[in-house]
């Protein structure tokens, strides 16, 4: 045998020791430094926890008013945003106001980046106001105490702005979303438009194989679960496990990525891991009988749709109460809160679309395809693209008329018509639906419902015995000291806790990310060692996956099973052949209240004069169309300077919309015919009015088909007919 060749070729032999050693030298820096990284999450949690009103809003605030000062105190405050260097407010436009979810979580998610809810609010010139809440709640605080104090808020921004075009636009993020709809069925007189983002309304919704989080409640027995946390915690609720129940949503995300991303990517990523810690990581509590109020009425019962929520004056929270336009904003990527979820309750309170009608109700719901719950509120692409075209169109979306409507964008771009009369890189429309729209998400059956409803039911059994004969028990010896003690020793609490301090190993490991941060020696992209990393991370993160997805299966399985047995629910009261849908019809005073406005409405159909003919002739030409461009309501906006409507406030131009919209609803041939009765003698007039209506109705492009049509015979009704076709520009 010839030994004139070396079996592996020296050169080969050489660059494997080299990459060895590169990557080695590179993962022993990377782990020192994300030691470091970890120590500085520890602090940073002691820090913020530290702090009397922490929160991770990124601008600077005002305090307006303290819910602790009020007559039933609460732990909510009212602060002023302070505009940024360079943004301009115009106090005449309507304040956003943003109230945030307490889900375990502290304030200022959505002010969390500059591309934010409250971000593009402002760079829309509107004011913007925040409520928030401090870690800790008042003794005896209640959910509804938190309504009511929302309400004297919402007055004082009312107050503080009598000049404005609208009442306040009100945005409820997660679990503030339900809390603002209740709010706004109470006092609808408070509101503006209302956007609820990623806000679970209809809790029992969803679609087999998908979203098990609506399981959970039903495979732990029920709310008693709630309680005895509650009552260990010394009559406090530890949010950190609203969080923990997140994560374990997500174990390859909560157990491996979220920190392999960090440490793979140490000398970029740091600061955003970070800066996203300090708000996941700020846990606050809840007194026992908001959580339970919560688990109760909300994630087991389901009562919000079926109007089973009652305060303690007696009034019932009916939601068609509510008078405000309301934006839903959900995703298909949310596993916390499905689409189902979201838009759930519509399905739950309306037979069809002309019973939204008879509420006066204007609902709009846009639905994301991938972004994830979180992503609702800190993505800077949704802040920059949805919520940006809502704060900028806000007014388009008040004045819509009453209906079912998906919001929808278009990218701008070279060939889009009278681009002059967008004010963002989007072009939104509203464009209608019907429930049918909804029903083809997917949804529960007859037998999920049932299930349902004998899993609250079992909850409700459940609670009543560990409230007779477990929880005087723990009472009698869950001290305070015990109480403080469980929620310091909470596992996510821990793992915060058990990486900060100024002790030697902490100061050993800042002293050697010091040193390494000055002889960093990252390896080359192509080092084969850090694609084999990669690999064994792939399949860490496939392993885990699978496990959620068995585990899933199973809960999913076992939930079905147990609750669909018909001997478990006919013994706890639920009929195995009942329909417990929560939908329920309208009241006979609603009914009598709809017929006397039909008839009204009827009786003044020619009534009015240019203004109302102006508007129907509008409506009466989009109606072809089925939506709303925000194009058109720019270029009616641009010609509120003329005599047509230059007096109308919005309020008073939302109201005629609504009138004139239900006139042609009603009997819409005899509302078009009487348009020549309320125009005046002078043509003059007539024409500039028309001239209007074909700039709003050509602004998103020419009118072609039965729109073309109808603006032809509004031409007829306006007697411009023979005139000059070229679209006169009002000044």
């Amino acid at each position: 045998m010839s030994t004139d060749k070396p079996i592996i070729p020296s050169d080969g032999a050489s660059s494997l020791f080299a990459s060895t050693v590169e990557y080695l030298v590179d993962a022993g820096q990377r782990s020192i430094l994300f030691l470091d990284v970890m120590r500085q999450r520890g602090n940073q949690y002691r820090e913020h926890m530290a702090e009397n009103a922490p929160h991770v809003l990124n601008y600077q605030v005002e305090l307006v008013m303290d819910g602790r000062t009020l007559q039933k105190p609460v732990n909510y405050g009212l602060v002023r945003i302070t505009p940024p260097k360079g943004v301009e407010i115009d106090l005449k436009r309507r304040p956003f106001v943003v109230v945030d979810p307490r889900a375990g979580h502290g304030p200022g998610i959505g002010g969390f980046k500059a591309d934010s809810e409250i971000g593009v609010a402002m760079r829309a010139g509107h004011p913007c106001y925040f409520i928030g809440f401090l870690p800790d709640p008042m003794p005896g605080q209640t959910i509804e105490d938190i309504a009511r104090a929302e309400a004297v808020f919402l007055e004082k921004v009312i107050a503080l702005h009598p000049d404005a075009d609208g009442k306040p636009c009100v945005i409820g993020n997660c679990q503030a979303g339900w809390a603002v709809m209740i709010l706004a069925s109470l006092r609808p007189e408070l509101f503006g438009p209302i956007i609820i983002a990623g806000a679970p309304l209809s809790y029992w919704a969803g679609v087999h194989g998908k979203y098990p989080m609506r399981y959970t409640g039903g495979l732990l027995g029920g709310s008693w679960l709630a309680a005895l946390t509650s009552d260990l915690g010394g009559g406090k609720f530890d949010g950190a496990w609203l969080v923990q129940n997140f994560e374990n949503m997500n174990p390859s995300n909560t157990l491996w990525t979220k920190q392999y991303n960090v440490y793979s990517k140490i000398d970029t990523e740091a600061p955003r891991y970070l800066e996203f810690e300090r708000w996941w990581g700020g846990h606050v509590n809840l007194n026992a009988e908001e959580i339970q109020f919560i688990v109760d009425e909300l994630f087991v019962g389901n009562k919000l749709a079926a109007g089973r929520i009652k305060m303690s004056d007696g009034a019932a929270v009916d939601l068609r109460n509510i008078r405000s336009p309301i934006v839903v904003f959900c995703s298909k990527g949310d596993n916390i809160t499905p689409p189902q979820q979201a838009l759930g309750w519509i399905l739950d309170l309306y037979n069809d679309v002309d019973e939204i009608r008879a509420y006066g109700q204007t609902i709009v719901y846009t639905v994301h395809e991938t972004v994830g719950h979180l992503g609702i509120f800190v993505s800077a692409g949704v802040a920059k693209k949805q919520h940006s075209e809502f704060s900028s169109n806000i007014d388009l979306i008040d004045v819509l008329p009453p209906g079912l409507y998906e919001a929808t964008f278009t990218a701008r771009s070279a060939d889009t018509v009278n681009p002059d009369l967008l004010t963002g890189a989007w072009i939104m429309r509203c464009e209608q639906r019907t429930l049918d729209d909804l029903r083809a998400m997917g949804g529960n059956n007859v037998d999920d419902e049932r299930r349902f409803a004998t899993a609250a039911r079992v909850s409700e059994i459940n609670l009543a015995a560990y409230r007779n004969f477990v929880q005087p028990w723990v009472r009698a010896f869950a001290t305070p000291a015990l109480g403080e003690w469980t929620r310091r020793t909470h596992p996510l609490r821990v793992q915060y806790e058990a990486c900060s301090g100024d002790g030697p190993v902490a100061k050993t490991i800042e002293a050697a990310a010091n040193t390494v941060r000055k002889e960093r020696k990252p390896a080359a992209g192509d080092n084969p060692f850090l694609a084999m990393q990669e690999a064994v991370s792939q399949n860490i993160v496939r392993a885990l996956d699978l496990w959620r997805d068995v585990t899933e299966q199973l809960s999913e399985t076992a939930f079905l099973s147990i609750y669909g047995s018909p001997a478990l629910q006919s013994a706890v009261g639920i009929d195995p052949q009942s329909n417990p849908s929560p939908r329920r019809e309208m009241s006979d005073e609603h009914r009598r209240r709809l017929n006397a406005r039909i008839e009204e409405l009827k009786a003044r159909i020619g009534t009015g004069a240019l203004r109302e003919a102006f508007i129907r002739a509008l409506l009466y030409i989009g109606m072809t169309r089925g939506m709303v461009d925000e194009r058109s309501i720019e270029a009616l906006r641009r010609a509120r300077s003329s005599d047509v409507e230059s007096r109308l406030t919005l309020a008073e131009f939302k109201a005629m919309v609504r009138e004139q919209f239900f006139m042609l609803l009603l009997d819409e041939e005899a509302s078009v015919t009487a348009i020549p009765k309320l125009l005046p003698q002078d043509h003059e007039a007539r024409r500039a009015a028309f001239a209007v209506i074909q700039d709003v109705v050509s602004a998103a492009g020419e009118p072609s088909g039965e729109t073309a049509k109808r603006l032809r015979r509004v031409a007829d009704l306006f007697g411009v007919v023979g005139q000059d076709n070229t679209r006169a520009k009002a000044s």
